[in-house]
């Protein structure tokens, strides 16, 4: 990716920022990314929607000093007074479990509720709760993360050691679990059951994360928004001071160079 200067263009002021799907401490995260884009953009209250942390890989751990930074940036958010909203997502270990150095100073919650400045109210889950029963096993989950992490890892030394498609452009491995990825959910059933979830209960949209496909749009009578992901789209949620939501960043952008922190992409 594109190094872009952080005095290029002004930092971003926003009411919150919704992210998800960090995956920090798993070969493939661009925690490297994440800190750029925090770094660029500031907020009132920042929303993790699940999948922050995935340290749960007892074969491959991987966890560098640019994943530390994201936390340490988080960390010191909530130190000059900004609020943060952690929403648990199925990779993410139980605070138990999470090491000190690597914690944020916030519960985690199972879900959120979210009141926009426009006085909208939005469901905030991480999605996995809506999944199709079969993909909800927590050994289904653990065997797709170490397949997952097998492949990067093999795409790491190919990049290495025999061909490097470029720091803009998508890899084979990356590209087959991309579509991997989209075939999961060709009908966009889950996009409905969430609908229908924050239907029920009398909310205006719902915000989630997990499936790592970015989307912002009313298709289903309501509002749905997904932050997207840290491994492939590089996007996330913002709400601007009007409570007007809007997708941020995208891979094209970054590769582009260009200020692609500026919302546009997709608002509603």
């Amino acid at each position: 990716m594109s190094d872009l200067s952080l005095s290029e263009f002004p930092v971003l002021q926003h009411r919150t920022l919704f992210l998800s799907d960090l995956h920090l401490g798993a070969i493939g995260s661009r925690a490297d990314l994440v800190l750029k884009f925090l770094r660029r953009n500031v907020a009132q209250t920042y929303v993790l929607v699940g999948d922050i942390l995935d340290i749960g890989q007892p074969f491959l751990p991987h966890w560098t000093p640019s994943h530390q930074a994201v936390i340490d940036h988080l960390q010191g958010c909530a130190a000059a007074g900004a609020q943060l909203v952690y929403v648990r997502g199925n990779h993410d270990p139980y605070l138990a479990d999470t090491p000190d150095p690597k914690r944020l100073p916030v519960e985690v919650l199972e879900q959120a509720e979210h009141h926009g400045a426009d006085g909208r109210r939005y469901l905030v889950v991480h999605g996995d709760g809506q999944d199709a029963r079969m993909f909800q096993s927590l050994f289904l989950t653990r065997f797709g993360s170490r397949v997952d992490q097998a492949l990067r890892t093999i795409d790491t030394f190919i990049g290495r050691h025999v061909y490097d498609p470029g720091p803009n452009r998508r890899s084979i491995i990356e590209y087959v679990l991309s579509c991997v990825n989209w075939g999961l959910y060709p009908s966009r059933a889950h996009e409905l059951r969430l609908v229908a979830l924050a239907q029920a209960g009398g909310f205006d949209g719902i915000i989630c994360g997990h499936f790592h496909m970015a989307e912002l749009h009313d298709d289903h009578g309501l509002i749905y928004a997904n932050c997207g992901d840290w491994m492939d789209s590089f996007t996330a949620l913002a709400e601007d001071r009007s409570g007007r939501l809007h997708l941020m960043g995208g891979r094209e952008a970054f590769a582009a160079a260009q200020p692609v922190f500026q919302p546009g992409m997709v608002r509603i």
